[in-house]
């Protein structure tokens, strides 16, 4: 285990971090909102502990085994949260509890979207960019993490898209060639955001809310400048806008990768996980309607389509935007678009959930199984499109979907017994452990009613969610630790 090296890249990381705190403190000037003084602090505090953990180990430059990449990938997040909560509790006016402040920092790095601050509306122009900032810097985290990382680290199955990465990676250690996957991978990132911001703006966003809500939009984060979301601009062209690039947010970024240097559309239409991805957003959204329809919430299909389409899609991808009242619809399409979220998006995407891959994989073992029950002794082969799938990656699998549901029951159990109904346990550990943001109940709007115990652990939830479970949960088992 390289711990010199380990603890001379958190403080780069953490020196790094403190540079996230110049945009907000300009936007705090710009506005004269009273906020600059609070991310000036935090600069100067995170810069400091940052060079104060990478001084003594500034010369350790071994190279990283796997194992040490499972302490950076949780580090990364977990530390850069912790620093990432301290401007919430220093914004004048408008002071976030500890309990508060990390739960919208880890929130908004998970690109969660959870958030226990009401009255968004009246916030300083700073901390609101600052929220969407988070998102967008954690959603990028994300794409490396999952495109260039995880897949050299074997979790649950993400090694399948090994072959798909850019650019060969060696599988015995992290090795330089992935800075040059996760260039590639933010020049796509900041890309589609650009697009994103200039199409919000051109339908009428101003300048600012079309930036802040890009950030958040390519992320799939969900956080917005407005109590109402992408509601309150009551436009159905940008609720269109707002779809195509949080579905686009949802694909394997890898698949981006392929169809920009091949100018064509070929890589998504050959996936298999684009097509059933791309299937569950139009049949979820189809179900809605007729539901809607049926219950008079709406008399037009096209508003009614358009609007358990945004939601589908949001709910999904983990974005967690709202254009309506979704928790006052019917139960039955409520709970679909909290149900949408376990699949969530794409490998390889900013989305959370446990991936429509995994999704895919588990009904194919489940289908030979059956086959099996038929002819106990036909060998059969499971396939994603032309290629066979190894039966270690199909167990990985098993072992991750197992993981995931104990975790889920324990979160679950956990919030019951903090007192909260049945319905917000549930949305409240779906919501957070698939990244997604807003749930139903007491969760529905936010997240401030719930008490500090809850908020830790939903915190925690986030980040197990968002770190695909086995990378946290390696570091707490001795075998980890042993030479």
């Amino acid at each position: 285990m390289q711990f010199a090296t380990i603890t001379r890249i958190l403080g780069i990381l953490i020196m790094v971090f403190s540079m996230t705190m110049i945009p907000p403190s300009v936007v705090a000037l710009i506005y004269q909102d009273g906020g600059g003084s609070a991310f000036f602090i935090t600069f100067i505090l995170t810069l400091i502990s940052g060079f104060l953990i990478f001084l003594p180990k500034r010369h350790a430059k071994q190279e990283l085994k796997i194992r040490d990449g499972f302490i950076v990938v949780s580090l990364f997040w977990t530390v850069l949260s912790l620093f990432g909560s301290i401007p919430f509790m220093l914004i004048e006016n408008h002071a976030l509890s500890l309990a508060d402040a990390v739960f919208e920092s880890f929130s908004g790095i998970t690109t969660t979207g959870a958030t226990v601050i009401s009255g968004i509306d009246e916030l300083p122009h700073s901390i609101l960019f600052y929220r969407q900032q988070l998102q967008w810097l954690g959603g990028m985290g994300i794409i490396v993490l999952a495109v260039a990382i995880l897949p050299m680290l074997g979790i649950g199955g993400m090694q399948l898209y090994r072959a798909e990465t850019p650019g060969p990676i060696k599988d015995s250690k992290l090795t330089p060639r992935i800075a040059g996957t996760a260039k590639t991978l933010w020049f796509i990132y900041v890309g589609l955001t650009v697009a994103c911001g200039i199409a919000y703006w051109l339908a009428g966003m101003s300048a600012f809310d079309a930036i802040s809500h890009s950030f958040s939009t390519i992320a799939t984060g969900g956080f917005s400048t407005h109590d109402d979301s992408i509601g309150y601009f009551q436009s159905d062209l940008i609720e269109m806008l707002c779809i195509f690039f949080m579905f686009l947010g949802g694909v394997n970024f890898s698949l981006h990768f392929f169809a920009v240097r091949k100018l064509s559309m070929g890589p998504y239409l050959k996936d298999p996980e684009f097509q059933v991805y791309t299937m569950i957003l139009l049949s979820v959204a189809l179900i809605g309607a007729v539901v809607l329809l049926v219950d008079h919430d709406y008399t037009s299909f096209y508003e009614a389509f358009l609007h358990t389409l945004f939601h589908t899609v949001s709910f999904a991808t983990s974005s967690g935007f709202a254009t309506a009242e979704y928790h006052i619809w019917p139960l039955a399409v409520s709970v679909l678009l909290i149900f949408v979220s376990f699949p969530g998006g794409s490998a390889g995407s900013t989305s959370g959930g446990m991936k429509v891959i995994r999704i895919i994989l588990l009904f194919k073992q489940g289908f030979r199984e059956i086959k099996r029950l038929i002819h106990p002794n036909g060998v059969f082969i499971i396939k994603l499109g032309k290629e066979s799938v190894n039966d270690r990656i199909v167990n990985a699998v098993w072992g991750f979907f197992a993981t995931y549901i104990m975790f889920f029951v324990l979160f679950m159990f956990i919030l019951l017994s903090q007192g909260l109904d049945q319905v917000t346990a549930f949305s409240a550990v779906a919501a957070t452990m698939n990244n997604l943001g807003p749930g139903l109940g007491e969760v529905a709007l936010n997240y401030s009613s719930l008490n500090d115990l809850t908020k830790y652990v939903l915190s925690f939830a986030m980040l197990l969610g968002r770190l695909e479970i086995f990378t946290l949960l390696v570091l707490f088992t001795p075998y980890f630790w042993r030479r």
